[in-house]
């Protein structure tokens, strides 16, 4: 047994605890500075426990305080690195990435501690390792796919600016869809390049455009330039969501989510929509990369967190062609939950079946 196995069985409450201080530093490290008050209301935490423990991490020189309020010094960043590592080895985060792996025949799965559905700064958390990943694998010459939505927009601020300029391309992997301009592709693309000191292309193709139209944009020799650069990106980094939600927020018409829900859509990502076998159910008109293409892409990398994402997350990977999934906690969790129900559901069909047979003449 390890060290943090016999902990787990011996004083539960020491891992309790390290959790507890282990959320304080992360809360402090993503919104420094940032006030008690504040602090309690993020973390739903009575504030006499926050004033306790704020007073424990000052003394043993992990946090500052100044009129502006808590920040986290040097040795504290250093501590909360650390005890990322433990809190994985704690949860046993290694071994569920690795029955994942198995069950989703994927090439990695990466897991951040947490719930981004209930705690915010996991989305940071799950941010920040997409950019760590990201740059482990970019390389000279390589075009990198993104898509737009909230996590991509916070894995570009996450990237640390380059120091020196990076020889890669960065373009959106689809035209407009219908978010908010901050939250394009287009935009997150753009963002992302600036912070690696990369080079970007744009696709100006809104998603509200008629089939004759965007059939007319395409022929344009810049456009289809682009679009063949697009598919034969590199490296895919795109988002996943739940799909009404994803259509509510694109704006489609209540006949189209109607229609979503009559094909049991369940999960969207760069425009397709899945349901739960991961069979394309509804695509919208937007232009750039397509589901067929996905397979030639040498790295697929795809981000979503948060237990209600779960499901989304099976029907996209389902669909093929995907090699990485980046998490959190809850969604993997929930996600092993579903495919241990199926094969609970697959063992109690074929035992009726099996006694069905015996007794038949």
């Amino acid at each position: 047994m390890d060290d943090s196995g016999l902990l787990r069985r011996i004083a539960p409450e020491a891992g309790e605890l390290i959790e507890r201080r282990y959320l304080l530093l992360q809360h402090i490290s993503f919104a420094q500075p940032v006030g008690r008050r504040a602090l309690a209301a993020y973390l739903d935490w009575p504030e006499r426990l926050v004033r306790k423990e704020m007073d424990f991490l000052r003394r043993q020189g992990l946090i500052v305080s100044d009129p502006e309020g808590m920040r986290i010094t040097p040795e504290g960043e250093a501590i909360l690195k650390s005890l990322r590592e433990y809190l994985r080895d704690f949860r046993g985060i290694s071994q569920l990435e690795r029955e994942l792996e198995r069950r989703l025949v994927l090439k990695r799965i990466i897991i951040v501690p947490g719930d981004s559905d209930h705690d915010p700064t996991v989305k940071k958390e799950l941010a920040r390792a997409t950019a760590q990943y990201l740059q482990s694998i970019l390389q000279a010459g390589m075009t990198l796919a993104v898509t737009g939505g909230t996590t991509l927009a916070e894995v570009a601020e996450s990237l640390p600016t380059s120091r020196e300029p990076l020889d890669i391309t960065v373009v959106p992997a689809r035209g407009g869809l219908g978010e908010e301009v901050e939250l394009q592709a287009n935009t997150v693309a753009a963002r992302i390049a600036q912070r690696l000191g990369a080079q970007y292309r744009l696709l100006h193709i809104p998603d509200d455009l008629g089939e004759e139209a965007v059939l007319a944009v395409q022929a344009e020799p810049r456009i289809r330039e682009l679009l063949e650069q697009i598919k034969r990106a590199d490296v895919l980094l795109h988002g996943i969501g739940p799909a009404e939600e994803m259509a509510r927020r694109r704006g489609l018409p209540a006949e189209t989510i109607r229609l979503l829900r009559q094909r049991r859509a369940v999960g969207e990502a760069f425009g397709f929509y899945f349901d739960r076998e991961g069979r394309v159910v509804y695509t919208t008109s937007s232009v750039g990369i397509r589901h067929e293409d996905v397979p030639q892409i040498t790295h697929v990398v795809a981000v979503g967190g948060g237990c209600s994402k779960a499901e989304a997350s099976l029907a996209v990977i389902s669909s093929g062609g995907q090699d990485v999934f980046i998490t959190d906690e809850g969604a993997a969790r929930t996600l092993l939950e579903i495919l241990e129900g199926r094969d609970r559901r697959r063992l109690s069909l074929r035992a009726e079946i099996s006694e069905a047979g015996i007794g038949a003449p």
